[in-house]
């Protein structure tokens, strides 16, 4: 599509009318960041009195003075947008990005949607998100799972790797991470569930893709989301963890 068929200034203009009352200045700040890498340009426009319509109106307009190829530019008009829409301004969100031919952005959100509806962990978010939503599904749970490991690690303070390292440090009875205070059979169990599991993620997920190429391992879209919401609780646990010196 050639970018000279979207109207951004009309964009602009009707989404800032769209979403300014059910959105704040902060939330409208803080959507931007989140999607843009640039600063805000003031834009003069009489027309509109409303400060956040004003807002919105002045970061799809800055969006316009970047270098951008075409897919580019639709994808952040439309991210922006919709992390500015509720559930219930969606329709009339993809209505106007329609009509102006924003189509790639629109197709895109679907994926967005999949990976919001999971609910996953932060860390699962900021090293999955950007790859899901290219499409990129092993890199995405490969990032995760070396992501993972470096914060067991961490916390755990521990030079081993991988498999070796979970098995260490998450056991019940001398392993230095505890989720449970590993008194009762449950306790343990629980405990020693934590330490396969997370072994488990290390052979069967972060092993293969450091060691085969995506090509010959691929990973498809809903064994990508099950595999970030798998690994979204073990870094749930990770977050509850308490580190006890053996």
């Amino acid at each position: 599509m050639n970018a000279k068929t979207i109207n951004l200034r009309l964009i602009a203009i009707k989404i800032g009318d769209s979403l300014k009352w059910n959105t704040s200045l902060n939330e409208i700040g803080r959507a931007a960041s989140s999607v843009f890498h640039f600063s805000c340009q003031n834009f003069p426009n009489e027309s509109i009195t409303s400060q956040r319509a004003k807002l919105i109106y002045d970061w799809l307009m800055t969006l316009g003075r970047q270098e951008l190829t075409p897919s580019d530019r639709e994808r952040l008009i439309a991210d922006f947008c919709f992390a500015l829409a509720s559930d219930e301004q969606r329709p009339q969100i993809v209505k106007i990005l329609t009509e102006a031919g924003v189509s790639q952005g629109i197709a895109n959100q679907e994926a967005h949607e999949a990976f919001g509806s999971r609910s996953f962990h932060p860390e699962v978010v900021r090293h999955a998100r950007k790859l899901f939503l290219q499409g990129n599904y092993f890199h995405a749970v490969f990032e995760c799972a070396k992501a993972y490991n470096k914060q067991v690690k961490e916390k755990s303070q521990s030079t081993k790797d991988g498999a070796s390292l979970m098995l260490e440090v998450w056991g019940w009875e001398k392993g230095v991470l505890k989720v449970t205070p590993c008194k009762t059979v449950t306790d343990r169990d629980v405990q020693d569930g934590i330490k396969f599991l997370s072994a488990g993620l290390m052979q069967a997920i972060r092993n293969p893709t450091a060691h085969e190429p995506a090509v010959e391992w691929p990973i498809s879209r809903d064994d990508c989301l099950d595999i970030l919401s798998f690994m979204s609780f073990l870094f749930r646990k990770l977050d509850q963890a308490v580190y006890f010196p053996s």
